[in-house]
């Protein structure tokens, strides 16, 4: 962050008020807002922030100072991951940290939680006193206080995280444009981190995924922003899988990227003038951006635009239309389906549905069918020991011979052939 600011330029004590009332609206638990250095500020801070259990172990003179050097790195992790840090702290109770920051400004943090997960137990009270063995804190009043703190669920602990969040930044009139983005950045880094390490265990060949390209421009085309986020993470995690750290492949693979979408967008409407005036850009973008945290985080904002783009240049109707029928197809692909009922879920006629689809998808509707089950019958392939015939079922098919006919076919070789040439021995 470029800038080092006090919490107290820009949380008054009449805005805190109003959002403890908020937050103490829903959940019981009291608020401290601390700086970015983990000492609590004047007026920010509920009467009853500190428990019992939390006052006994800050009159010592080794546990205080850990105290506020914990605040202030929680302070660092929510701000880096752009959202409510949760954490159980030094003493070995719940604390929960959302970051204070507007624009590119960390100013502090608010933190609540100071509870337990689950009523104290024998083993968490020799845990606790395990933490604070050493130090001056008496042994039997900790006991005592930990007894008394309350006991909040996981699940309710990241609703209020959540909550506290959104009421923050809209009561405090924060601009979250900086932190949002660090946000979505972490979470996409975890979903490529989830794939890759399903990758690893696959033991899959490394290929580059052409048809999850073609699949990502299918959902680009009916403006369907969660599925074609979920391909573009498995994109990057497939190349990155590969060439994890090579900034420069990363690069070239994004440009290519970036150009097939484009060639989508024209094709879908958008002109080609002013998209030729964006590949600039994009390219100057992508060439500017020197982590890789940033660059897969980039790329998932210019799908939004791409889907902006297509969406906005082609009958908005249409693509709503053939919307309920992808859905109904992603749905019950591993069942028998037929383009009658593909219409009735869409509320169309057989023909409208057709010439719609056709029109929007590229493909027809049994085409994209058949599409879905191939990518089904692969992973089932690459990821389980099943026989060819049990994944040909689970993929939709009926009939092994028809499975094993369509999948040569579509990929060019037999179900077998494929799993022998895309798995390593084990």
């Amino acid at each position: 962050m470029a800038e080092q600011s006090k919490v107290v330029d820009i949380l008054t004590p009449q805005t805190f008020e109003r959002i403890e009332r908020g937050f103490r609206g829903r959940f019981t638990l009291a608020l401290e807002t601390t700086g970015r250095d983990g000492v609590p500020a004047e007026g920010l801070c509920s009467r009853d922030c500190q428990p019992e259990f939390c006052r006994l172990v800050q009159r010592d003179d080794e546990s205080r100072p850990r105290c506020v050097a914990e605040r202030k790195r929680a302070i660092e992790i929510a701000v880096e991951t752009g959202q409510p840090f949760i954490t159980i702290c030094h003493a070995g109770i719940v604390l929960v940290c959302v970051p204070i920051v507007d624009r590119d400004t960390v100013h502090g943090g608010i933190f609540f939680g100071k509870c337990l997960w689950e009523p104290p137990t024998e083993s968490l009270g020799e845990d606790v006193a395990g933490r604070l063995r050493g130090t001056s804190v008496e042994a039997g009043r900790i006991a005592r206080a930990l007894r008394r703190l309350p006991v909040v669920r996981g699940r309710q602990i990241h609703a209020a995280g959540e909550f506290l969040f959104d009421l923050l930044y809209e009561v405090g009139g924060l601009d979250a444009k900086v932190i949002r983005w660090r946000r979505q950045r972490a979470t996409q880094q975890s979903e490529i981190g989830q794939f890759i390490q399903e990758r690893k265990k696959l033991g899959a060949q490394w290929q580059y995924p052409l048809e999850s390209e073609r699949a990502l421009i299918q959902k680009v085309k009916i403006g369907d922003r969660t599925g074609a986020k979920e391909i573009l993470n498995s994109i990057l995690g497939t190349i990155l899988f590969k060439d994890i750290g090579d900034l420069g492949i990363l690069k070239v693979r994004l440009l290519e990227l970036l150009t097939v979408l484009s060639r989508s967008a024209v094709e879908g409407g958008v002109d080609v003038n002013m998209m030729l005036e964006k590949n600039l850009a994009y390219v100057n973008k992508v060439m500017q951006i020197d982590t890789q945290e940033d660059l897969c985080a980039w790329i998932s904002a210019a799908l939004n635009e791409f889907l902006e783009l297509v969406y906005s240049s082609q009958d908005a109707r249409k693509i709503t239309q053939i919307r309920p029928a992808v859905g109904y197809i992603d749905a019950h692909y591993d069942q028998p389906i037929t383009l009658a009922e593909i219409a009735r879920a869409s509320h169309l006629s057989v023909s409208r549905l057709a010439h719609l689809f056709k029109e929007q998808m590229g493909v027809t509707p049994i085409d994209y069918v058949t599409g879905v089950r191939i990518e089904r019958a692969k992973e089932l392939l690459l990821g389980t020991d099943q026989s060819c015939t049990e994944i040909g079922f689970q993929a939709g098919y009926g009939n092994p011979s028809y499975f094993t006919r369509t999948f040569k076919l579509f990929v060019g070789m037999t179900p077998r052939q494929f799993r022998t040439q895309n798995r390593r021995a084990p």
